[in-house]
């Protein structure tokens, strides 16, 4: 409870200091800091069916992740995810929730047409990432490697064209994060670990993110590649070194989609510390070259598109917009995406996180007879829970101190935030309706007094 006050204290504070900053210079660039959002109380079509979901979920969430059978979990919890986040993002209406977010002139949509001849585009991809460029990208499109925008390229090829198409695609693309998270925390925890969490990745506030950017379509790739990633160190899969190979392509795909996706290698290095073992290594390294090769070969420079969207960075907001507020106010915007819950499960987290690195550094134990081969995981799920969540903890850190996530990261940092949420099963059972109201109430609240528009 106590950490959880200090993160209301947090938000309140950013939301003070960043007004008298934005009023005094605007240098922050936000009309409602620490979010990229205005002050719109509204209702909406969604709004019953939300009210619904979160009460269905708060309700019986906890004692059907209980009794449910494991396939039938992952699939539900996909389900109660993608209602939250349809409901959420329907509150705001068909057109402004879900068609029309990705057809603004900041967006991927904009530039369909100019993929008509794909090899030149590619070709011709880093020569209108600046600002002074001719024919530059608008900032979405230039603020990503050429993956993302090819995505809705690709469903305009295939007939599926235009804002609804797209918004449904990042929806329910972006809801399944639910279901790889699961998958990742049963292979590399336990079954009951996994049972505990799923309802608070259900009803994360981040549905409200989910479901107005493409960044939950990036979040749920990077999630199915360290799930896929888990259920190769752990070999709790038919076939791992197909389970490698398909995260080494994955992951590498993730990488060409944000830039600053290159730092879930972190949590995927926190997957094979937890596990010990380094088998899945080499596939996941060619699946990851694989895709590199492929976009390199097509004409696409990763290396010199970053450094060009650096330069861009800084022709932008980003040349006004004061680190010194952003560094702890971008930790402001992380509360409201993970929630109270997730607060308190890291306090737990960080509590615990000594013993956890202890456990880790000791040299296993020698069993006699030898132990077959295999990964070697730690004593108790609450130990690999635990590195698992400071893993990620530390990406989402680094790319804070890095000075290129300044202000949005309510939805640029949702693929890490999303490995934040199994800090809730930590929690104890008893309370976990509790805070499952208060991450509901926090999502309805921000979804209907604010339009989070990008």
């Amino acid at each position: 409870m106590l950490a959880a006050a200090a993160s209301v204290l947090l938000v309140a504070v950013a939301a003070v200091v960043g007004t008298v900053i934005q009023r005094s210079n605007g240098s922050l660039h936000v009309n409602l800091p620490p979010l990229y959002a205005s002050w719109f109380p509204h209702l909406g079509p969604g709004t019953p069916a939300a009210l619904t979901v979160a009460a269905i979920v708060i309700v019986y969430g906890p004692p059907l992740a209980a009794r449910l059978t494991w396939r039938a979990l992952v699939p539900a919890g996909w389900a109660a995810a993608l209602a939250w986040t349809w409901s959420l993002a329907l509150i705001d209406g068909w057109h402004t929730g879900i068609a029309g977010r990705l057809t603004t002139e900041y967006e991927y949509l904009t530039v369909i047409r100019r993929f008509d001849d794909l090899g030149p585009a590619l070709r011709d991809f880093t020569h209108h990432i600046l600002n002074n460029a001719p024919d530059h990208w608008p900032a979405h499109v230039a603020g990503h490697p050429p993956a993302a925008v090819l995505t809705f390229v690709g469903l305009d090829r295939i007939g599926l064209g235009g804002g609804a198409w797209a918004g449904i695609w990042c929806i329910t693309v972006g809801s399944s994060a639910v279901a790889a998270v699961l998958i990742a925390l049963r292979a590399l925890t336990d079954e009951p670990t996994a049972r505990r969490a799923a309802p608070f990745l259900a009803l994360a506030p981040a549905a409200v993110w989910v479901g107005t950017s493409a960044d939950g379509y990036f979040a749920a790739v990077a999630a199915w590649a360290l799930a896929l990633l888990a259920l190769a160190a752990t070999r709790t899969t038919r076939a791992p070194a197909a389970a490698a190979l398909a995260s080494g392509l994955l992951l590498g795909l993730t990488g060409y989609l944000s830039y600053g996706l290159t730092l879930m290698a972190l949590v995927a290095a926190g997957v094979l510390l937890i596990t010990r073992t380094v088998r899945p290594l080499p596939l996941v390294l060619a699946g990851a070259a694989a895709v590199a090769t492929a976009f390199t070969l097509a004409g696409f420079t990763w290396w010199e598109g970053y450094f060009l969207l650096v330069e861009r960075y800084y022709q932008g907001a980003a040349a006004v917009r004061p680190y010194a507020y952003w560094i702890w106010g971008n930790l402001a915007c992380t509360v409201l995406i993970t929630g109270l819950a997730t607060v308190a499960g890291l306090r737990r987290t960080l509590a615990a996180a000594p013993t956890a690195l202890r456990q880790q550094l000791r040299r296993p134990p020698r069993t006699i007879p030898p132990a077959p081969p295999g990964p070697t995981l730690l004593r108790t799920p609450s130990d690999r829970l635990v590195l698992l969540v400071l893993a990620a903890l530390i990406a989402l850190l680094t790319a804070d101190l890095s000075g290129m996530s300044k202000a949005e990261t309510e939805r640029i940092w949702l693929p890490f935030a999303i490995w934040l949420l199994p800090a809730t099963a930590l929690l104890p059972a008893a309370r976990h309706r509790h805070w499952l109201t208060a991450q509901a109430a926090l999502a309805l609240l921000i979804n209907h007094l604010l339009y989070t528009g990008w």
